[in-house]
């Protein structure tokens, strides 16, 4: 029963992000989507997005939450 409540707090915190982030995302200093190393290449009838540098940022901060959340 406890892992269960444990779950339920890591899983409230991150729609809790979520939605911080959706809400006031605009204002912060660096925008998600338009990070260096995130490529847009716009052709006449298509439009190609590659989102690299995000995938990384968002790829180190659950890395970092992950470890922190199995430390024993």
């Amino acid at each position: 029963m406890e892992q269960l409540g444990r779950t339920l707090i890591v899983f409230g915190a991150a729609v809790a992000l979520l939605g911080f982030l959706v809400t006031y995302g605009g204002r912060l200093p660096f925008r998600l989507g338009r990070l260096p190393l995130d490529f847009r290449i716009e052709r006449e009838h298509f439009t190609v997005y590659l989102p690299i540098g995000t995938s990384i940022l968002i790829s180190c901060l659950l890395t970092l939450v992950l470890m922190l959340l199995n430390r024993r």
